[in-house]
């Protein structure tokens, strides 16, 4: 099995920490930014970053549906990691500043392709597919966001 990764980033026109604390907030912000690819969205405990634990199911294919139950932590400042109870997969959100009142946000999400030729096409189209659904995300984040 070989690791699969998507990344995607956005420079977005607030500040890191106005940034960070949207992407933080399962209860509120987090919910509203979800693109049509998610459903059956809910805190099961916590809702403000370290701590949370939210479930929601992941369409990125017609075929494909995960169901996720993601586990939150902070491991450092400007940082989200959300493990996957349910599969190998693990996001890592990381916001930075980007030059006076922007910020730079990087999505990136690994988890352990299949092995075979389904594994090659898993490996050469999904990144894709979930770049597209987080570019998604960013750029409602960034509605959300921007003044």
């Amino acid at each position: 099995m070989a690791q699969v990764e998507a990344t995607t980033e956005r420079i977005i026109a607030a500040d890191a920490e106005t940034v960070f604390d949207a992407l933080a907030d399962y209860t509120g912000t987090r919910g509203k930014l979800l693109p049509e690819h998610f459903s059956e969205y809910e805190v099961r405990e916590g809702g403000d970053g370290e701590g949370t634990l939210v479930h929601w199911k992941l369409q990125a294919t017609s075929k494909r549906v995960r169901d996720c139950l993601l586990e939150v932590t902070e491991p450092t400042d400007g940082q989200l990691v959300e493990k996957d109870r349910n599969s190998s997969m693990v996001t890592t959100w990381v916001v930075t500043p980007a030059g006076e009142g922007k910020s730079k946000a990087v999505v990136t999400t690994v988890w352990n392709g299949a092995g075979g030729i389904g594994g090659f096409f898993e490996r050469t189209f999904a990144p894709k597919g979930l770049g597209r659904i987080y570019d998604t995300l960013l750029a409602n984040l960034a509605a959300e966001v921007e003044g």
